[in-house]
């Protein structure tokens, strides 16, 4: 696995470390992407599951209007 390496403000890191109980900047920084992945592939489905709704209710034909 590729690896990268950052700089970041230390106090947003141990901020971090305290708010994940984890020891080390390294897991605490993983711990947030990871995080965000997951928030973001949660926030697509639900997207997806409405859009799909929204489709479903577009694809109905109307009825007459008298």
């Amino acid at each position: 696995m590729a690896k990268v390496n950052i700089s970041l403000d230390a106090e947003l890191v141990v901020e971090v470390m305290v708010l994940a109980g984890v020891g080390s900047p390294q897991d605490a920084v993983e711990a947030v992407v990871r995080d965000y992945i997951a928030r973001g592939h949660r926030t697509e489905a639900r997207t997806e599951r409405t859009d799909q709704s929204l489709r479903d209710v577009e694809v109905k034909p109307q009825e007459p209007q008298a």
